[in-house]
């Protein structure tokens, strides 16, 4: 593949404002009730400084364009899929209602690969996020960029098993069914025009999943929101999330927690026990 040295250590700045409105839509999405004090929930991030790139600017899959320019954030890799890999954050300070939000991003590293599933390029990131000038949240996102699949390529993921998860080695156990509102809510607070989210036909016939698929994020968040329901509100310092297979929107999925301090395990899981999401964090 090619050289693209040139983009290591390209940076990009983006500025918000965490206005009322956004956090109402928020609280709203994942219906929550009115919050108790103006510092957001962690997670909040993800919907801060999103892509602005104009509607004639995005790929076919939604994602902005990658083009070998030296205006362009992400290196023109020819790969056509991509998918958010893991994250892992650290965070500093509440982000609160009214904050002006400014985020820099820079491009780490970029990695060819190959393996049973073809050419793969990982690209990681990192993103400074500071709200009124004071570091909120710091994050390592690895992307992964995939080769085109054969339009009779086995569908991802595989039919559900006759299996059950079993929750019982876990300490705190929530489910829910992730419908398609969600999905679009959750797309709309983030600007995320990806359409595996919400185009059925083109996630089939050309990605091969055998759904709408739940945003990586989507899940953290709700992780998040189950290690808060556990120890409180804005109580963790770490967090590290990596998906490993594919959440459809319309299937049930089972959020779990176990441990405490340094030692925090989390995950999702799909009803018939496939793992879809490994993560984990430390309190503060």
């Amino acid at each position: 593949m090619a050289d693209w040295a040139d983009w290591i250590g390209r940076e990009q700045r983006a500025a918000d404002r965490l206005d009322p409105a956004l956090a109402a839509r928020w609280y709203a999405t994942f219906d929550h009730g009115a919050p108790a004090s103006a510092a957001m929930p962690q997670g909040i991030h993800f919907c801060l400084c999103t892509p602005e790139a104009p509607t004639a600017r995005l790929g076919p899959d939604g994602h902005p364009l990658r083009e070998d320019d030296p205006a362009s954030f992400l290196p023109p890799i020819p790969l056509p899929r991509r998918m958010w890999a893991s994250s892992a954050i650290q965070f500093h300070t509440p982000i609160a209602v009214g904050a002006t939000v400014e985020r820099v991003s820079r491009v780490v590293s970029i990695t060819p690969k190959s393996g049973s599933r073809g050419d793969m390029v990982f690209v990681e990131i990192d993103h400074e996020t500071s709200a009124d000038g004071i570091a909120a949240v710091t994050e390592r996102q690895t992307a992964v960029y995939l080769e085109a699949l054969a339009p009779d390529a086995p569908l991802s993921p595989p039919a559900p098993s006759p299996e059950v998860f079993d929750p019982q080695a876990w300490d705190l156990h929530r489910q829910l069914v992730p419908d398609t509102r969600l999905l679009f809510r959750y797309s709309a607070l983030t600007f995320n025009t990806h359409r595996i989210h919400y185009d059925a036909p083109y996630a089939l016939e050309q990605e091969r999943y055998r759904g709408l698929v739940v945003h990586g994020p989507l899940t953290a968040s709700l992780l998040l929101q189950l290690a808060a329901e556990r120890f409180g509100e804005n109580r963790l310092a770490q967090f590290g999330f990596r998906g490993v297979s594919p959440a459809i929107a319309g299937e049930a999925l089972h959020l779990v927690l176990r441990g405490a301090g340094d030692d925090i395990e989390l995950a999702a899981f799909a009803g018939d026990g496939r793992q879809v999401t490994k993560a984990s964090a430390r309190l503060a």
